[in-house]
């Protein structure tokens, strides 16, 4: 798995486990001050797993949610 990969399924997990007042684009941005990219490099990570159908209005798809689950599954192991 590559660091693309490994971060996008992070930035699953984070909207997954984000508050209901948080939108998108505040997840982005702590993932930012967790330091994992930039902002232009999250907001264009944002749109590729819009485009994948993961993220659509302001939610994870039902893939999405099984994609997040299998990444929170993994990183506790």
């Amino acid at each position: 798995m590559n660091e693309e990969d490994i971060n996008k399924r992070v930035f699953l997990l984070a909207i997954l486990k984000k508050e209901s007042s948080e939108t998108l684009l505040d997840v982005t941005k702590s993932l930012v001050n967790a330091g994992m990219f930039d902002l232009k490099d999250g907001k264009k990570l944002l749109g590729d797993l819009k485009k994948l159908g993961y993220v659509a209005n302001e939610q994870l798809t039902f893939t999405g949610i099984a994609i997040a689950q299998e990444a929170e599954k993994e990183f506790k192991q």
